[in-house]
């Protein structure tokens, strides 16, 4: 491992940072794209899994895999802690990316490659950093004799990124034992800098998550031919509905991890973020804002649209397929109110439907983090925020287990981290990893 991306430290803590970002390197160079469909996904994930397992072997520490279908396989190892009477700490990282086709990569996504200091690659941000990270800090661990305070899980898991049914979601229903005695989970997305005032950042801890929810719209009526109109063709019926629901906005919803962070950024800053400059201050936030503004509602997107085959027919059916993001306790409303939207003209279907995520925006976890980023980054404050997306806390959360999203990444006043999730040339600074590498060995040894 070369030590050219790592500044002189003591010898244990170089290492810790030179295998944090070599091991980064080397799971982004392994294809593990998730596309969702079953007979296009090769055994990439498995191949990572089992690059995990032994690298964690190599330093005495055990782990199980689990495949429960072929090439889909995750990889679970508990390394005990000084207090076996606390709850254990599940820390998980997914091995699975989403795809590259379609996008101008103007560095091979698969290469893993430094430039100017940047690291590019599919997983460099979401999310092979952490999983290297965790990684390193496990060795780390092991070599020099460090016990944490608690139990901790390490979890590296297969299909995240299409809704890890065959990864958090089947150990969760199929393995649960794993994850014995848990109380708390920390993985994406959060931790990364965002200018607070003053040269000073602030390092955002979702502690709360938006639900996922599936919907299909349908539109029936009588087939016929194009040249003589109906009064109830389906293609206008299911216009109506879905520009009904693009127009829609649902009401502000401001929920604990919102207000908390809120009050942080009104206190640094001096805004006052009311009902009735909510929106304007929100805009002021700069790289935070879009993150901020898509937590204060419910949504409902139309995605996908399906009518007809041919020009000359008007067909009995059409239907459109809506992404809903859910704020914490607002399932009934959400549904009642889009029913109100789209009308009776429609009939909607309800898909797959995970809950909300939301955890105590005063835990004790959050003063070690806040710790952690203290020793590293002096007079920055970590912030609670609601996560617009969802991650693999949904799983963990049906085994009442608490998850929060913070990978501890310092990054320059400009870079929006959460931006690169899923875009071309996905990267992240080297430097940021030596931060990761640091900021994370210290959570783990004091959570």
């Amino acid at each position: 491992m070369s030590s050219r991306f790592v500044p002189q430290l003591d010898h244990a803590l170089a290492t810790l940072e030179e295998e944090a970002i070599e091991l980064t390197r080397d799971l982004i160079r392994i294809d593990s794209v998730n596309t969702g469909v079953a007979a296009t996904i090769g055994d990439g994930e498995t191949r990572a899994a089992l690059f995990v397992q032994a690298r964690l072997a190599e330093v005495g520490i055990a782990s199980e895999l689990l495949e429960p279908r072929a090439g889909r396989a995750s990889v679970i190892a508990r390394i005990p802690g000084r207090n076996p009477d606390r709850g254990a700490l599940v820390v998980h990282a997914h091995l699975d990316v989403v795809p590259v086709e379609g996008q101008e990569w103007t560095h091979p996504p698969f290469g893993a490659e430094v430039h100017d200091g940047w690291l590019y690659g599919r997983g460099a941000v979401d999310m092979k950093n952490f999983a290297g990270t965790i990684l390193a800090t496990a060795r780390h661990f092991a070599r020099e004799g460090i016990v944490p305070d608690r139990d901790l899980v390490l979890a590296f898991l297969a299909d995240e990124e299409a809704g890890g049914v065959w990864g958090a979601g089947w150990l969760v229903e199929n393995r649960p034992d794993l994850f014995a005695g848990a109380t708390e989970a920390l993985s994406e997305v959060g931790g990364f800098s965002i200018p607070l005032v003053d040269g000073r950042r602030a390092y955002p801890a979702a502690t709360s998550e938006k639900g996922v929810a599936w919907a299909t719209l349908t539109a029936r009526g009588r087939a016929g031919h194009g040249s003589r109109p109906t009064a109830d063709n389906p293609v206008v019926r299911l216009a109506r509905a879905v520009a009904a629901i693009g127009e829609h906005r649902f009401p502000v919803v401001r929920t604990a991890a919102v207000d908390a962070f809120l009050r942080a950024y009104g206190e640094a800053r001096g805004l006052s973020f009311g009902d009735e400059t909510l929106e304007a201050d929100i805009d002021s936030l700069g790289l935070a804002a879009p993150l901020i503004g898509a937590s204060l509602r419910n949504t409902a997107t139309p995605t996908v649209l399906e009518a007809g085959g041919k020009t000359n027919i008007i067909p009995a059916e059409a239907s459109a397929r809506l992404d809903i993001r859910v704020l914490p306790g607002q399932d009934d409303a959400l549904r009642d109110e889009l029913r109100a939207v789209v009308g009776d003209d429609v009939d909607i279907r309800w898909g797959r439907w995970w809950s909300a995520t939301e955890a105590d925006v005063a835990a004790p976890l959050l003063d070690v983090l806040q710790a952690a980023i203290d020793a590293e980054d002096p007079g920055s404050l970590v912030v609670p925020y609601l996560l617009p997306a969802s991650t693999d806390n949904k799983h963990f959360a049906r085994l009442g287990i608490a998850g929060y999203g913070f990978v501890p990444l310092r990054v320059p006043d400009g870079f929006d981290v959460f931006g690169q999730f899923h875009t071309a040339d996905e990267r992240i600074p080297v430097a940021s990893l030596a931060f990761s590498a640091r900021t994370t060995e210290r959570i783990l040894r004091d959570a």
